[in-house]
């Protein structure tokens, strides 16, 4: 049994201190000539795509541009824009994945509504790509967070061999990414770092929720992992 740890980025690994909410506005800026200030944009559980499609509905019909150019803008613009703002790894996040990098029984991969090149630029940003060599799903045209679950899952499966059990965990910080973990029959693990305090978590009936991660020991043994200790929480 391979159990596959399937990490939501935003809010859950990291936080950017909503730096990509720059990069959005010059974006829309560039491709349509239209100023949005989207500081109180609520961002949280939507996908890359599912932002640029609400950006695109809030300006004149006769100034949008086509979906991909504001997310391909988007994408080049995100790396000189996270620098702008102090974010930083979330509690927990780096002690786990450092102590799962090398166990042959226990695999990290990314289950993200960012877009491919979003991803790279932020865990790049923040030290943390190294962590994800197998990759993951994220956001493209018309996919929803359960179908990206899906599509991450399948990637789960023919890396590691169709003979293999595995054991999915979804780990994130919003309602949705419990829904999209619900829809693989994962566990999922909400942990209360981003937007979403654990009332409202725990109203999306996750299968843990968390203030945050604990350490290494502890969360392998709540999740059953051989040789990970006594679960204590």
């Amino acid at each position: 049994m391979v159990t596959v740890l399937f990490w939501d980025i935003d809010g859950t690994l990291l936080t950017t201190a909503r730096a990509g909410i720059a990069a959005w506005e010059q974006a829309v800026l560039d491709c349509t000539g239209v100023t949005r200030t989207l500081e109180n944009f609520p961002t949280a559980g939507l996908t890359d795509h599912e932002i640029a499609e609400a950006l695109m509905n809030s300006v004149p019909s006769d100034r949008r541009a086509p979906l991909e150019q504001i997310v391909a803008r988007y994408e080049t613009l995100l790396p000189e824009c996270l620098p702008s703002r102090v974010g930083s790894v979330l509690p927990g996040v780096r002690d786990i994945l450092e102590s799962v990098r090398h166990r042959q029984d226990v695999r990290s991969m990314l289950l993200t509504g960012n877009t491919a090149n979003g991803a790279r630029a932020k865990l790049a940003h923040y030290g943390l790509i190294e962590y994800f060599e197998a990759g993951g799903a994220f956001s493209s045209h018309g996919a929803s967070r359960p179908a990206i679950a899906r599509a991450a899952l399948r990637m789960a499966r023919a890396l590691l061999g169709d003979g293999t059990p595995l054991d999915p965990v979804v780990i994130g910080d919003t309602p949705a990414d419990i829904r999209c973990g619900n829809a693989i029959g994962a566990r999922v693990i909400a942990v209360a770092t981003g937007s979403y305090a654990l009332p409202a978590l725990r109203a999306a009936r996750p299968w843990w929720s968390t203030p945050r991660l604990p350490d290494p020991e502890m969360f392998l043994a709540r999740l059953g992992v051989p040789g990970a200790g006594p679960a204590t929480q």
